[in-house]
């Protein structure tokens, strides 16, 4: 697993006109074939009148598996400049449809490159894009004496709580980066003056947006 990555948001349209055409990016995370290749069923179906669906995703840790297709356009011209798109930001397990509804007016070969990724560029920076980051969620057992304490550290220092339980003792479950767990252990000891207990729990990804 990676242990940071960038990918969309979720779900989102954005629609703009470039000479009487409109042009829509549906933008969607897809971490599987199956997932994109459903995405892109379902907005065909849903723009079935549509002069075209063109779409490309770009999935794998490695970005392994990239497609693109142009849907009827020139070949190299849609599918080709959206998946550009998604490699230029960096993004994994990202799917993009841009329909597009004929306005009369023909793009040309150069014009469909520029309005397609375009498109698809305006509909990321609409939709948002976050860097995902693997986190250990370590959980601190304290006396109720120590909460106030530990709620002011950790809310500036660059730890997350996750969720507070209050019980015979107060239990704050917080995200920390696995390279950093014994730091941050050392200091959450040092603030309680040893009276702090840990116990390591899940590993799983946080979100932190870096575009909206």
């Amino acid at each position: 697993m990676l242990s940071t990555y960038k990918t969309v948001k979720g779900y989102g349209e954005f629609e703009m006109d470039i000479q009487k055409s409109r042009f829509i990016a549906h933008v969607g995370r897809a971490e599987t074939v199956e997932e994109a290749l459903t995405f892109i069923d379902r907005i065909k179906k849903q723009h079935w009148n549509a002069t075209h669906n063109c779409s490309a995703y770009m999935i794998g840790e490695h970005d392994q598996i990239q497609k693109a297709n142009d849907d009827g356009e020139p070949s190299g011209t849609a599918g080709v400049p959206i998946l550009e798109v998604i490699k230029k930001r960096g993004l994994k397990d990202t799917v993009i449809v841009v329909t597009r509804y004929f306005g009369g007016i023909k793009l040309g070969a150069g014009g469909l490159i520029r309005a397609y990724g375009k498109t698809a560029s305006e509909g990321l920076n609409a939709i948002g894009i976050v860097e995902r980051r693997l986190m250990k969620i370590m959980t601190v057992s304290i006396d109720y004496t120590w909460l106030g304490k530990i709620e002011n550290e950790l809310h500036t220092s660059i730890y997350r709580i996750k969720e507070i339980h209050y019980a015979e003792n107060v239990n704050v479950d917080v995200f920390v980066e696995e390279q950093d767990v014994t730091v941050f252990c050392e200091k959450m000891t040092e603030l309680t003056n040893g009276q702090a207990i840990f116990t390591e729990g899940d590993v799983l990804y946080t979100e932190i947006n870096i575009n909206k």
